[in-house]
């Protein structure tokens, strides 16, 4: 067991680590978003500068090819994955994996929504990804970069090939602006603007390869296609949701507070510079693991854990005797103490997840942050831990 910890005095400056909505850039305000067109219609010139503003600079920051197509979309990653799944799916069989509660959760979708029947799904439990080796790439095939509930990510592109016949849509929303994302392998990509930015939520971002559009306008689906969801007409991709010109009408505060987090990416060094930060974040959570007994990685292959999305389990002896409700009381109280002193917000473990904490270290995280944050974590477990077993 764990000896007592006293209250440690240094106490992180951002004591934001939500996964989602994710911390704010550092240096962050909200005078800093004054030039915001409130007020003004979208579709006005103003508007729809900043839209197209938004595209060109993911395009820049992300290093998304020229020949590839972004859009700014409805209702989240949710609404740009949704729009790809209804959209492009139906035409080949469907591979779909799953590693954690978001990717589940497509497999819904796609079995009990669209009722596509031939389907297969290789999933694996929290912790571990499903052998990459068994998809078959004649067919579709659909997963997340990162598994935002779970911590593990695919460690490259590497087993994605190039001369595919099907097309891979992949979910990175909680890895755009932290991975390296390899779009030579990638039809569809989506993420959110709340995760690796720290922007505001319900827009989501979908950018689609040359195969991509072109399944679209040579394939129908068999379903009704919701309005919100259609991005043909005629048998051709509607080119200006590409262009700034938006399905429904997006909070210009919030593309805004986006184009504010994209120049703020730019000033660090673009895409290498927001990697090198999460890396950092990563190296450090490591090295506080390593000489911690009582803390593990949820992810069982180091080179599969994410560098946001860090997914930690209680492993002291002492408390991993206990029954699986005490042990989630421990977990569950340790992030209570925490936030009760002010000190780390919203770190518990996603509810469909196993028990135990979770703390964003994306890109707009301080590792300074993060290294004043591992001292109250061995005072909060010392305290929850004890008074559970004692109990016990």
């Amino acid at each position: 067991m764990t000896t007592a910890h006293a209250k440690p005095d240094q106490r992180p400056a951002n004591p934001n680590f939500s996964s989602g909505p994710c911390a704010k850039r550092p240096g962050w305000s909200l005078e800093g978003l004054a030039d915001a067109p409130l007020g003004r219609s979208h579709r006005a010139k103003i508007g729809k500068t900043k839209l197209e503003q938004a595209i060109d600079l993911t395009r820049e920051v992300l290093q998304v090819p020229a020949d590839y197509r972004i859009g700014i979309v409805p209702a989240s990653d949710t609404g740009a994955v949704e729009m790809a799944l209804w959209s492009l799916l139906g035409a080949r069989p469907v591979d779909m994996l799953a590693w954690e509660s978001f990717g589940s959760g497509w497999i819904t979708d796609v079995v009990k929504q669209l009722k596509l029947d031939n389907v297969r799904k290789f999933e694996a439990d929290y912790g571990l990804l499903p052998d990459l080796s068994q998809i078959d790439f004649s067919h579709d095939v659909v997963f997340t970069w990162n598994g935002t509930t779970s911590g593990v990510r695919v460690p490259n592109g590497d087993w994605i090939p190039a001369d595919r016949e099907g097309l891979t849509i992949c979910d990175a929303t909680s890895a755009a602006f932290a991975q390296n994302l390899d779009f030579s392998k990638l039809d569809v990509v989506t993420f959110s603007w709340q995760k690796a930015l720290g922007g505001e939520g319900a827009h989501g971002m979908l950018i689609l390869s040359p195969r991509a559009v072109e399944r679209l306008e040579s394939y129908t689906p068999d379903w009704p296609m919701p309005k919100i969801f259609r991005m043909t007409k005629g048998g051709k991709l509607i080119e200006g949701i590409f262009k700034g010109e938006t399905i429904n009408t997006p909070s210009m505060l919030c593309v805004e507070d986006y184009l504010d987090a994209l120049l703020w990416a730019k000033s660090i060094g673009g895409l290498e510079g927001l990697i090198g930060r999460a890396d950092r974040n990563l190296a450090a959570v490591t090295a506080w693991v390593e000489r911690t007994p009582w803390v593990d990685f949820l992810a069982v292959e180091p080179e599969t854990r994410s560098n946001t999305s860090i997914c930690l389990r209680v492993v002291d002896p002492a408390v991993t005797a206990l029954p699986d409700a005490e042990q989630d009381a421990i977990a569950k109280a340790i992030v209570s103490k925490l936030a009760a002193e002010g000190v780390a917000y919203d770190i518990g473990a996603y509810r469909d997840a196993p028990s135990g904490l979770r703390i964003w270290a994306g890109a707009t995280i301080e590792t300074s942050d993060l290294e004043a944050l591992f001292g109250w974590l061995d005072w909060a477990f010392a305290e929850a831990a004890a008074s559970a077993v004692k109990a016990a």
